[in-house]
């Protein structure tokens, strides 16, 4: 759609740094435009002081102003042809975008029991018979619990996490669920901090 005297800000030049708004940069592009060298230093000290203003928070960062000259820089793409209080030559460091961290793509055969849960059926495997290895599938037991409460996949009663400890154990731990006794689970603080996840 096209109307007439309205323009949209997907149709305008892109801000490179759009935190300021377009007004300053047209200030910043008004400045390098302007011919007398004086008058375009006093004009991007006015800059300055206006960008200066639209953040007080940054106040407290010991290299904020330098920051300001920067961002100043960059917005005139360098052709702004003053006397800058602060060498302003790394400004492009600040628009360099960082390298994308690679995702561990792990796969994990059943997700709500999640990476560290299998980690730990990987290390009650290999564990000889024990008070340690006892330990570890005591605390592994209690959080699959808590992981099936919390993230509601179906029954969350002590047979299914006995049955699935033993299955991801390759039959290594098997608990009596006669003589087990699980942790006591606060289900509602559970279910508290599963709202706030989805809200």
């Amino acid at each position: 759609m096209n109307i007439e005297g309205l323009d949209y800000n997907t149709q305008r030049e892109k801000l490179v740094l759009p935190e300021y708004g377009r007004e300053v940069q047209k200030m910043v592009d008004h400045a390098v435009a302007i011919p007398d060298k004086e008058e375009r230093q006093r004009c991007a000290e006015t800059i300055i002081g206006i960008m200066d203003r639209m953040f007080p928070q940054n106040h407290e960062g010991a290299d904020y102003k330098q920051k300001l000259w920067d961002h100043l820089a960059l917005m005139s793409n360098f052709k702004l042809d003053i006397d800058y209080p602060y060498d302003v030559t790394q400004a492009l460091k600040i628009a360099s975008k960082p390298e994308p961290m690679k995702y561990p793509m792990t796969h994990i055969p059943v997700r709500h029991y999640g990476k560290m849960l299998f980690e730990a059926f990987e290390q009650l495997k290999t564990m000889s018979e024990g008070p340690e290895r006892d330990e570890l599938a005591r605390i592994t037991a209690n959080q699959m619990k808590r992981s099936l409460l919390q993230w509601s996949h179906g029954s969350a009663d002590d047979e299914k996490v006995i049955s699935d400890l033993a299955r991801f154990t390759d039959g290594k731990i098997q608990l009596d669920p006669a003589t087990f006794k699980f942790a006591k689970i606060n289900e509602r603080e559970l279910n508290e901090t599963r709202k706030k996840r989805r809200g």
